[in-house]
């Protein structure tokens, strides 16, 4: 064998000078990925690392925003498990996480695959969209170019008791509407989920439009031919081929909805309903920013928590096309 090598290769270049040459490839290789990469690392660890970690520290101290932090141990979060403000938003922001993704993620795809495959056959096309497909993009998507604060202002006149623009349209029914903002958790609760699902679905429209739009036609219409419907297509070859990226749409649908604050604290008044982030906000306005940075320390983990759940329980054999 090393006689045959050593009559291919060219005069001078031995097995071993072959192996020592890739060796040196090989680390020239990843000395250039490790100097490409190190500055950007090093702002990454600086700007987004550094803070985590500074939080967790402060989180186990009685720092109220002067210069000393006396470290208390767990006696934060000790008083985070007594108390009963802070269960009663952790159960709001819970049910937003579980409900919020769910609700968005199906109209999202539902619309999705409307815009790119839910039309009728046109000549010279077995599939395509809706009529005006691309206008629904722009439209759907055009919440997205919002600022968070104009959608809970303008969401909050709209589910006004006494003039917004639901309870108007049933008074001219001859029905009294109910007070959705007025008191009521149950109703302030589907409100809030009614806009977070109003002001992100537009983004999960575009990106799984686009995830759909890869998809080969010919697969479509294989499927076509095998006498499937739009159902049957939907969920036999759209969604497989698709879930990769839905499941990394859950993950961060769902971290959205956990973070749910400038909504919440503009439209809902802090009576009716309140998340776990606006708790947050209300202990730091109040000066207790070592019980704060302990519940940003908690949601961090059930963030982490959910993004493992997701991963794994959606974890299936991956589809190439």
């Amino acid at each position: 064998m090393l006689l045959c090598l050593a009559v291919l290769l060219p005069p001078g270049l031995t097995p071993r000078r072959v192996r020592y040459d890739r060796r040196y490839r090989t680390l020239d290789k990843y000395r250039f990925i490790v100097g490409f990469l190190a500055l950007p690392l090093a702002f990454y660890v600086l700007f987004v690392i550094s803070p985590f970690l500074q939080a967790i520290y402060y989180s186990f101290t009685d720092w109220s925003g002067g210069p000393v932090a006396n470290f208390v141990g767990f006696d934060n979060y000790r008083k985070m498990w007594n108390d009963e403000r802070f269960w009663d938003s952790l159960e709001v922001s819970v049910l937003l996480l579980v409900v919020a993704p769910l609700l968005t993620l199906v109209l999202g795809m539902f619309f999705a695959y409307m815009i790119t495959a839910g039309g009728r056959h046109r000549r010279g096309q077995a599939i395509a969209g809706v009529v005006g497909s691309s206008f629904y993009k722009v439209v759907y998507f055009f919440p997205q170019v919002l600022s968070v604060a104009i959608i809970a202002v303008v969401w909050g006149r709209v589910f006004n008791t006494n003039s917004g623009l639901i309870n108007g349209g049933l008074d001219k029914a001859g029905v009294d509407g109910p007070a959705w903002l007025g008191g009521d958790q149950t109703l302030g609760l589907l409100s809030l989920l009614i806009v977070i699902s109003w002001s992100f679905i537009g983004f999960y429209v575009v990106l799984f439009s686009a995830a759909m739009g890869a998809i080969p036609k010919d697969i479509y219409e294989a499927a076509l031919l095998d006498g499937a419907g739009r159902a049957r297509t939907f969920f036999s070859v759209t969604l497989p081929l698709i879930w990769d990226t839905v499941r990394t749409g859950w993950i961060y649908m769902g971290i959205q909805a956990l973070d749910t604050f400038a909504i919440c604290l503009v439209m809902v008044p802090s009576h009716v309903l309140k998340v776990t982030p606006v708790f947050l906000y209300e202990r730091f306005r109040d000066g207790q920013y070592g019980y704060a940075t302990s519940i940003g320390v908690v949601l961090l983990v059930l963030s982490m928590a959910f993004s493992v759940i997701v991963m794994r329980a959606g974890n299936r054999d991956r589809i190439e096309y």
